[in-house]
This record gives C-alpha cells, structure tokens and sequence, in this order.
C-alpha cells in the first residue's frame, strides 16, 4: 500500500475507487465499507484507495472538546493495508479544508487530486464546510462529473449500530471486554516501559509502567486482565491503571505485572491488550492490605488466564 500524507505527493495514480471516511477505529463496520470498496474496485479495475484524516476533524473545528483517539495511527495503517487497499491519502484536516465548500472538496480533492470515479461512504458521511455534505450531495455532484458513490447502511452487531464514539464509550466506562467484538481486536495501550517506583518489585510482584498518551481514550482507574505484547510474542498479564491512591499521589499510569516473566523490560517498546476489568481502584489503610490484594489480583488473573487458554 501507497500512502501519501500530503496532497502535492499525488500524482499519476490512475483512475481510483475510494473509502470516503475518518476511520479513527478501523472498526468493524470501517472494514466491512473498506472491503467493499476494494471488491469493487478490483470488479471495475481501478485502485482501491481508502481516504482519510492523520488528525480528527473535530479537534480541528471544536479545539476545546478534543475527541480521543481509540486506536494509533501506525495500526490503523496496518489493519487497512491488510484490506488489500492499494492507496491511503491520509491527509492533515487543516483549516483550509475545514473551510472548502462540500461543492470544491469534491472538485479540489475526490475528482481532481484522487481520480475518483466510485466513492463509498457510510450513511452518516458529511464533509464540507460545516458538513454540509452528505451522500445525496455526491450523488447530485457525480452524475455532473462522472462518479458514482455507494452508501453503506448502518453496520450492526448484536442489533448495535458500530461507531467509534459507541466504542469510546465501552472504553471509557471499563467494558474494555465488549471491545473486541465492535473493534476487531483488544483495545491496547502501548508505549515504552518508563522507571516507575519499584513498589511492586519489593512486593514481590515487578511491574512494566507506561504513561497515559493523553491523546488516546483510556479505561477508568482499575484492575485489567491482560495480554503484555512484547517482541511479537503474547504474554498472560494483569494491569493496574490509576494514581496509585494508598502509597501517594502520582499521576495516572499502567502498571502491568506479567506471569512467569523475568526479562528486564525499561526503555524497550511493549503493548498492552485489555481482555476484561476485574475491580475499581482502592484506596487501602496500608500497605499490608494493598499487598494482600495484589495476590488476590494475581490469583484472580491467572485463573481467567488459564479459563481462556492463556497460560
């Protein structure tokens, strides 16, 4: 897959069929829009291009209510190219297209940079100043300029329609369980392992800490079991992430203890895959009684590891 980040890197791309969306999740209603496009695109022997947004177009429009990212970019790049999609225009929401016409957006960018001649878009696409348009408005736009456009109906499961703000809110609220069936995989949080106190070493129980990304939707304060990615290789774990109340006041981080592990892991790149929350964060009188319920934790953990095959 080709992916070009500015609009002057388009060039001589051929005529193309094109993913019209942010895809900030590449959800399962994202993947269904996307293979569809790409079907048709191999059907009707163009290239398949998937078209969308580096930044979130609301961060851009509403600066004071910034809208969380649920997956990161390099592995919304990798589950598209998985797609067999051929191109990414993955492109900066910049004031200047913020201010385009729905009218020009279609000429300046679809028709004239990307060599549109099928779009394919979900029913609630809208683009253009204010978001003005919608897929009527393509409709119109491609029987005067030559395209056609296909409008997905609402993407279901379980009789939910999947969306990224109904996936950000499953996040939010600790349903980190129900994530894999909307999202397509486990939600994560990765980052590189960062020196943290080194209480859960003289506990006994040696944690891997990774800061919050603050651009990214994280669960509330609470105990997680988990899968540690780490070199490709999958291992069972359980995840604390808070303040760390009872021993003081730190900022939010993920703790991550990992069973039968004994590999030195500070400043190496590891992911973290929540499987399902176990309890809130607590406060303890001691540190007698947080220690005595990190072994709970522990012991809790490994026993849905091994109900799930993990260990």
């Amino acid at each position: 897959m080709e992916i070009f980040n500015q609009i002057n890197e388009i060039k001589n791309i051929g005529a193309t069929a094109v993913a019209l969306g942010n895809f900030d999740g590449v959800h399962m209603g994202h993947r269904a829009l996307i293979s569809n496009m790409v079907k048709n695109a191999k059907e009707a022997g163009l290239k398949s291009a998937v078209f969308t947004f580096r930044n979130h177009p609301k961060n851009t429009i509403m600066k004071d209510k910034p809208i969380k990212n649920i997956m990161y970019e390099d592995e919304k790049i990798r589950i598209i190219e998985s797609l067999g999609v051929d191109y990414m225009f993955n492109l900066e929401f910049t004031e200047d297209i913020m201010k385009m016409s729905a009218e020009d957006f279609t000429k300046k960018l679809l028709i004239d940079t990307f060599n549109m001649k099928a779009g394919f878009c979900g029913f609630n696409y809208r683009f253009g100043y204010k978001a003005s348009g919608n897929s009527e408005l393509l409709e119109e736009l491609g029987k005067k300029w030559g395209f056609t456009i296909s409008e997905m109906e609402p993407f279901r499961i379980d009789g939910n329609i999947v969306s990224s703000s109904m996936i950000r809110t499953l996040i939010a609220s600790g349903q980190v369980d129900k994530c894999e069936k909307y999202l397509g995989k486990n939600y994560e949080i990765a980052g590189e392992v960062v020196v943290g106190n080194r209480l859960g070493r003289k506990l006994g129980f040696p944690t891997s800490n990774l800061n919050i990304d603050d651009t990214m939707v994280t669960p509330p304060n609470g105990v997680y079991v988990t899968l540690c990615d780490y070199n490709g290789v999958r291992y069972p774990s359980v995840t604390n992430v808070g303040n760390k109340p009872t021993i003081g006041e730190y900022s939010k981080n993920v703790e991550t203890h990992i069973f039968n592990f004994d590999k030195e892991l500070y400043g190496k790149n590891i992911i973290v895959e929540f499987l399902m929350k176990t309890r809130d964060e607590v406060k303890f009188d001691d540190f007698q009684e947080l220690s005595d319920q990190i072994v709970r934790d522990c012991h809790e953990a490994e026993a849905l590891h091994r109900e799930h095959g993990n260990m």
